[in-house]
């Protein structure tokens, strides 16, 4: 196999593929008995594109029909549930070139309000297991809200793995520790970069000067220093250029769109000094002894109520991924109706 740069960087450390098509997670997969990617990656966006492809057409009106047998079109429900079947459809589509977990990211709307994250998560596993993908290969992403990491203490405590996403600060990844998150997910870039690419910025050396990798520098050392099991996964990544920063920060796991994917392939291996970061922790202080679950997350509102910048990116992720959400379900009931 030639040496490129996607294989140097999964010789480093894991690498997780944050796209639901079948055939990117395909052709950088040279056996399905030892996969390339660990995990697969996905939310709102993901799904919501992929409902839209004509390659998944099919995939999404069986969604449809099977929900249909169950429930009326105007249902308040049947958009939902489609949503969450499909997701699940699409992911089982992946599975065979995983081996690790698929994950599925709980609704927008449920993002500040712990029962109805947990019920979502309770739901979404099910789904996953009735389609025969175990338990135990299901991670469920629920935004780093004070509620939201909670409801994953309490997802944790029923066997159910979680990855928190949406993170900017290290309040957050405290907080996940100690909801004993199997990931969480820092945003290198803010998710709106993505809808606006003129807002998104250029960084010479982004493992060095991008404002987010001294955040990711620390969530690694403050793992360090309370002997976390948390992984740290690093995502919304706009070039290859970000990619070879993120991994000299030292991450665990990483997860890289499929577009992004194709370009590492196509390059060669970097020097290894660029891989190599020279960032120093932040001195943390008595916050990692903080309890930011306490009081259904008191502690860490209060740190993002005062961290602006970060509830800002936080919030407006939220919003995204809700418009998202409402789109897909708009474009299902149509297709339902259209199919009546």
């Amino acid at each position: 196999m030639t040496a490129t740069l996607l294989t140097q960087i999964g010789q480093l450390l894991t690498v997780d593929i944050d796209c639901m098509d079948p055939e990117v997670a395909k052709r950088h997969t040279t056996s399905t008995s030892a996969p390339f990617f660990s995990d697969m990656t996905s939310n709102q966006a993901i799904v919501g594109g992929e409902a839209t492809r004509s390659e998944q057409a099919a995939l999404l009106r069986s969604a449809i029909d099977e929900v249909k047998e169950k429930e009326s079109i105007d249902s308040e429900l049947f958009a939902q549930d489609v949503l969450d079947l499909f997701t699940v459809l699409l992911a089982k589509q992946v599975y065979p070139y995983l081996s690790g977990n698929v994950h599925a990211q709980t609704s927008p709307p449920a993002a500040f309000d712990i029962q109805k994250t947990i019920i979502h998560a309770r739901k979404l596993v099910q789904l996953f297991e009735v389609k025969g993908i175990p338990k135990s290969r299901v991670c469920i992403k629920i935004p780093t809200t004070a509620e939201g990491m909670v409801a994953c203490a309490q997802l944790q405590k029923e066997g159910i793995q979680t990855l928190a996403t949406c993170l900017f600060n290290v309040p957050q990844a405290l907080a996940a520790h100690q909801a004993r998150c199997v990931y969480v997910a820092p945003y290198f870039n803010e998710l709106r970069v993505h809808f606006e690419p003129t807002i998104w910025r250029e960084y010479a050396v982004p493992g060095k000067e991008h404002p987010m990798s001294q955040v990711i520098y620390d969530v690694k050392t403050a793992y360090g220093k309370i002997g976390s099991n948390t992984k740290v996964m690093p995502a919304s990544i706009v070039t290859p250029r970000e990619v070879i920063g993120l991994v000299s920060l030292k991450p665990d796991h990483i997860t890289i769109s499929g577009g992004i994917l194709d370009k590492l392939a196509s390059l060669p291996p970097v020097a290894p000094e660029e891989l190599d970061s020279a960032l120093k922790a932040t001195d943390f202080g008595e916050v990692l002894s903080a309890d930011y679950l306490a009081a259904d997350g008191a502690l860490l509102k209060e740190a993002l109520a005062k961290d602006v910048e970060s509830t800002r990116k936080l919030n407006d992720a939220l919003k995204l991924f809700n418009e998202a959400e409402m789109r897909t379900k708009e474009y299902i009931v149509e297709l339902a109706k259209k199919a009546q």
